[in-house]
């Protein structure tokens, strides 16, 4: 994994690189956001390839554990999916109502994540 550091009006974003499941826990989690701490970067961006897919089952625990994590060390985070293919109502509530927050973003695109944190502080 590689991260890369975006200044995006005048804020630095952390953009996760990577082919593979980076955050498979809340452990990882923690350590990718140290990482970015480092760095100097508060929002973290990556897509739905880079996380375990039983994130994306609520059931599971695993999206509120990982995401806790997001909101206890003042971070935010933004995830590229193509989510419009749910069929979960639970899940597609739960992307609504975090992204009308805006701790943790879903979002289609690079350029939409970007926009997000854009203005964030």
């Amino acid at each position: 994994m590689s991260l890369e550091i975006k200044k995006y009006k005048e804020t630095d974003i952390a953009i996760i690189i990577s082919e593979d499941i980076e955050v498979h826990n809340a452990q990882e989690m923690l350590e990718l956001i140290v990482n970015c701490w480092y760095q100097w970067s508060r929002k973290i961006v990556m897509y739905e390839k880079n996380i375990v897919p039983e994130f994306f089952s609520l059931q599971t625990g695993i999206a509120g554990e990982i995401l806790q994590k997001v909101v206890n060390y003042d971070f935010w985070i933004a995830i590229i999916w193509e989510y419009e293919k749910i069929s979960s109502q639970s899940l597609k509530d739960f992307i609504y109502e975090s992204n009308k927050v805006g701790r943790v973003n879903f979002v289609k695109s690079m350029e939409e994540a970007l926009e997000k944190f854009g203005g964030a502080n």
